[in-house]
């Protein structure tokens, strides 16, 4: 991993960082207050052990409960099972009905299963922990606020739409459309397999990350990514101010119509086309296939089987460290 004292460790790199941190500074506020909040009330919470429910709404508006063991599932095929509901802790539970999770202020999900009939679990919901849990419905998260999941299984389409402030980590990820339109994404440890991920995401960083996606990260404004693998063709067009430090970059015409686009230390395999119109400052380590019209800045590269200038308003300057004879 890169030091502060490394050479190619970038100014802009350090202020992405200072803002980032005062992110997560700020977070870790927040989570010391609500964690305090939630130890003075869990003395007074309402303990409910191995039921079935399978009502409409069958916990509307409670507060203060915590539900173990129980299987939400029945001929009844209610809705909604915790609509509007404050501080409410669900462990070891099974979900095979819809919409459990609206409107909901502090809720704690561990060790549970939703299963793909368990549609659109959790909207319009903040302040939200997941933990050793199984999510397998589509659009199971949206329009959340303070979101936590550590250790999940997740296969959802459409998941994590127009998300304010999340922490994922070591956890696995199917579908397509992930994380869309959402800000403030912290991700650590965490694998997806999917399509058109992380589209115009903003103010966001990731770390140790495996992402098999493509079209991915097009539109994201101010993001990092660190020792991360990302595979798939067309990755990032249109972005801003997103930077590769220590990444490998896998798949045809990557980054191409960026602006502030810095990477880092990064390997770039079977990557041909790349960067064509982006504004980019760039450090590779490994030869590329082809570099297309940069519009502006520097690529330096170990070896580039071949260099295609056929716009005359490209300026950017690619410096190979090994020239064929």
């Amino acid at each position: 991993m890169l030091g502060i004292g490394d050479d190619s460790f970038c100014l802009e790199c350090l202020q992405h960082l200072d803002f980032l941190a005062k992110i997560c500074y700020n977070k870790a506020k927040t989570k010391k207050r609500t964690t305090l909040e939630r130890l003075e009330r869990e003395t007074m919470m309402k303990l409910i052990q191995n039921q079935t429910f399978d009502q409409e709404r069958a916990f509307y508006d409670c507060q203060d409960t915590r539900i173990e063991n129980c299987s939400f599932d029945g001929p009844a095929d209610g809705e909604s099972a915790f609509k509007e509901c404050r501080n409410i802790e669900v462990s070891d539970c099974y979900f095979n009905l819809r919409y459990p999770f609206w409107h909901d202020v502090g809720a704690k999900i561990e060790k549970s299963e939703l299963t793909s009939l368990c549609r659109a679990a959790l909207w319009y919901s903040e302040n939200i922990e997941i933990a050793d849990s199984k999510l397998h419905g589509i659009k199971a998260l949206r329009e959340c606020t303070d979101v936590v999941i550590r250790n999940c299984d997740i296969i959802s389409a459409e998941f994590g739409w127009m998300v304010d402030e999340i922490e994922m980590k070591n956890s696995s990820m199917v579908g397509e459309y992930f994380m869309f339109r959402s800000k403030g994404l912290r991700f650590e440890d965490v694998k997806l397999t999917g399509k058109y991920s992380f589209q115009y995401i903003e103010n966001s960083y990731f770390e140790d990350c495996n992402f098999d996606t493509k079209d991915a990260f097009w539109h994201a404004k101010n993001v990092m990514l660190r020792d991360c693998t990302i595979k798939g063709e067309y990755l990032g067009w249109y972005c801003e101010n997103v930077t590769f430090i220590n990444c490998t970059i896998i798949g045809t015409q990557p980054l191409c119509y960026c602006k502030g686009l810095k990477l880092v230390g990064c390997r770039m395999l079977d990557a041909d086309l790349c960067f064509e119109k982006s504004e980019v400052e760039a450090t590779l380590t490994t030869p590329v296939i082809s570099i297309k019209n940069p519009r502006a800045g520097s690529i330096t590269v170990p070896a580039c089987g071949e260099q295609i200038w056929d716009d005359p308003k490209a300026e950017g300057v690619v410096k190979v460290l090994c020239e064929k004879e």
